[in-house]
């Protein structure tokens, strides 16, 4: 009776330990996929990007952690080689167009995991400024976190932006610039605001490469999203959750 104990709790250990194993083996692939994504991103390769991304969802790795541990990194990788001048306007453009490609195939699964609507956000990227990437990858986080989301698209005055906030009844409207000369549009958008009448009942988060808080202060914005993470926690905030 003692030797079948012994046989059962070492087979018993064996079994917690293969599953051990098991598990960290499966972490370390599911980091893999990450960084490949993020690789692919910077390296402009959207053929991989898509390839990775599928692969991300098969491996079962969630929706959201995929865009900010593997997409999010990668856009952080070029955004950095920009900032060194190894990257210019043509390879951001490949970059936002490596990231729209991963995102297309997330959406629908972002979609199916947001929670309940817990706000309406418009969201778009100043007039005079055609970048998108860090704005896409808001919206798509801020979409699986549960927020309704309005995206009005790049070089958008002042007018369309007021327009929009009226038409969806938003909470928040949220502004990205990504060049130093456009940033200046964002307090022209929150002036439009307050000739709206609409200041009083809907907060503003800016964000983008060269936005500081303290310019966030100075122009008197309601928020500051330092990345796509922090953007959503305080959307969150915003809204009272």
């Amino acid at each position: 009776m003692e030797n079948h104990r012994n046989v059962n709790r070492m087979l018993s250990c064996n079994v917690d330990r293969i599953t051990r194993e098991v598990k960290k083996v499966q972490m370390k692939d599911k980091t893999r996929v990450l960084d490949d994504i993020a690789q692919a991103i910077a390296s402009l390769d959207i053929k991989e990007v898509r390839t990775m991304t599928e692969d991300a969802i098969k491996s079962g790795i969630p929706p959201y952690t995929i865009v900010t541990n593997g997409m999010a990194r990668g856009m952080d990788i070029v955004g950095r080689r920009y900032d060194a001048k190894e990257y210019f306007l043509p390879e951001l453009i490949m970059a936002g167009e490596a990231m729209k490609a991963g995102l297309e195939i997330l959406d629908p699964y972002l979609r199916k995991q947001k929670a309940a609507n817990i706000g309406i956000i418009v969201i778009g990227t100043v007039k005079g400024d055609i970048h998108d990437i860090g704005k896409n990858i808001v919206s798509t986080m801020l979409i699986g976190n549960g927020f309704k989301v309005h995206d009005v698209g790049v070089d958008v005055p002042p007018e369309e932006f007021i327009s929009e906030v009226r038409e969806v009844d938003a909470n928040i409207l949220a502004v990205s610039a990504l060049l130093l000369t456009t940033m200046p549009e964002m307090k022209l958008v929150i002036d439009e605001l307050d000739k709206a009448k609409l200041r009083g009942r809907v907060k503003v988060m800016v964000g983008g490469r060269p936005v500081t808080s303290e310019f966030a202060s100075e122009i008197g914005a309601d928020a500051y999203g330092k990345d796509a993470v922090e953007a959503v926690r305080r959307a969150k905030e915003l809204c009272g959750h």
